[in-house]
């Protein structure tokens, strides 16, 4: 899983190891599968031989890493590809997604409520909790004070940790879920003094970089469910 290694890395060489249609496995990837809330990355493989472009339309993960949908047949196994990650979408995602932990973790830490579901697109975020009470104006006040942390700027880094560790740490998973059982190596998002959380996805290397955010809406879908949506102002 090399896009959870470099985040930044939009462009790389790889050789084709397996074909089934129009589904490609290669040798390495740092496209990001579909999971954990987050949409697929997309970009074109480009086929080193003869300059032949290939549409990436979907990415989802399978038995033998990352298996990328293109938009036609051709390639087969042992093509040499050049691949390119659409970075304005990618770079999108790692923003929003650094931003929903930073809300999350406010939230967390005034109410205690828990991340029952949530969904990261490139036009706008949606996090839904498990609170009792339903407050509009404090959702808007969470996202006041997700972008002032912003505006200072907030390390983010990354480590892997085993599962027995993560789980000595309860405010890893701020899911109400908890960790998925097949989840033996655990990787840790660090907001500097602010978060720690457990996450498969991409993310900035500073909270400055993921510019203002904007309140959309909240609203309350019963049985404790409140939902608040937000998205990037650029």
């Amino acid at each position: 899983m090399s896009y959870v290694k470099d985040s930044y890395r939009a462009e790389f060489d790889a050789v084709v190891t397996s074909v089934d249609g129009r589904l490609v496995v290669l040798s390495e990837s740092y496209f990001y599968p579909v999971g954990g809330g987050q949409p697929t990355d997309t970009g074109v493989l480009v086929r080193t031989a003869d300059g032949k472009k290939f549409t990436v339309l979907n990415v989802k993960k399978g038995e033998s890493g990352p298996v990328h949908e293109l938009d036609g047949e051709g390639l087969v196994q042992g093509d040499a590809v050049c691949a390119v990650i659409d970075w304005q979408r990618r770079h999108r995602l790692m923003r929003s997604h650094t931003a929903a932990h930073i809300v999350s973790a406010l939230i967390n830490r005034e109410t205690g409520a828990l991340i029952t579901g949530n969904q990261l697109d490139p036009e706008k975020v949606r996090i839904d909790f498990s609170l009792e009470q339903f407050d509009p104006e404090a959702f808007k006040a969470y996202i006041d004070e997700a972008n002032r942390i912003i505006a200072a700027g907030r390390k983010v880094s990354t480590r892997i940790i085993p599962r027995g560790e993560a789980l000595a740490i309860p405010s890893l998973s701020k899911l109400a879920a908890g960790l998925p059982a097949r989840i033996t190596d655990v990787r840790v998002i660090t907001i500097l003094d602010l978060d720690e959380q457990a996450c498969g996805g991409t993310h900035v290397k500073d909270a400055a970089e993921i510019g203002r955010l904007e309140f959309v809406k909240a609203e309350n879908k019963g049985q404790k469910n409140r939902r608040v949506y937000f998205k990037l102002a650029d």
